[in-house]
């Protein structure tokens, strides 16, 4: 064995008498990762957004909200809760904003007057384009890829977790946007995952395109980050407590 390979396995096996030598402890150090320190977020009590939320409808009224025309919403508001005013039309926040993690809570109608599509019908759009479907769907028939908690059109929900007529209840919406590359085709698909009143009914599923009522849904580029869409459909379903988390 010639000098250089002497040396060679003597580095090697010193390598190795090392680290055999080194104790559990010692060894488990060497996997451990301490930089970046995650930043500290106080996570929301009593029904309170957490630290970093930015709250998109509290108690100050709809100030975050217009219509499509840019006018100022005239959705009925009352102690944090805002309602559909039919035929005013959509609102959108003026803020805009791409992947995120969207609170909202909202109600359907307490007396009943009509079934199907027409029983508390309003939606969530991320991104103006991409429904999560509001309806009272509490003992309610309807094709099962509108009912509530679908992605309108697209995924039916893995379960039906919908309360009864008047009574408050929540989604909690993960939202990761679609990417355009610069020709205008797409880059990667949008995903999302909601849970409504804590169970889990779309499991991180691949957005299709954007939300059409006739015809399949397509893919058009848009910005990166677009406002928050809630629908008039006609029902005066009512929402509050919604708030976001830019991811």
């Amino acid at each position: 064995m010639n000098l250089k390979l002497r040396i060679l396995s003597f580095i090697y096996i010193l390598i190795l008498s090392t680290f055999y030598a080194q104790t559990d402890y010692e060894k488990s150090q060497l996997t451990e990762v301490w930089e970046p320190i995650p930043e500290i977020v106080t996570p929301g009590q009593n029904n309170l957004p957490p630290s970093d939320a930015i709250v998109l409808l509290g108690k100050d009224g709809l100030g975050e909200w217009k219509h499509e025309d840019g006018t100022e919403a005239k959705w009925r508001f009352c102690e944090g809760v805002a309602t559909v005013v039919k035929e005013t039309g959509l609102i959108k926040t003026q803020r805009k904003f791409g992947d995120c993690q969207l609170h909202i809570e909202w109600r359907s109608p307490s007396v009943v007057e009509e079934e199907g599509q027409g029983r508390g019908n309003s939606g969530v759009f991320l991104q103006e384009r991409y429904e999560v479907q509001v309806l009272d769907s509490y003992d309610n028939r309807t094709y099962s890829n509108g009912q509530a908690g679908s992605i309108y059109k697209q995924y039916i929900p893995l379960l039906n977790a919908c309360k009864g007529p008047g009574i408050w209840q929540a989604f909690d919406i993960i939202f990761k946007s679609p990417k355009f590359k610069e020709n205008g085709e797409l880059g990667s698909p949008g995903f999302i995952t909601v849970l409504h009143n804590g169970v889990l009914i779309q499991n991180h599923v691949e957005l299709k395109g954007k939300t059409v009522w006739i015809g399949e849904p397509k893919y058009e580029k848009h910005a990166s980050k677009e406002s928050i869409v809630l629908q008039d459909h006609g029902n005066p379903v009512s929402y509050r407590n919604i708030w976001i988390r830019e991811l």
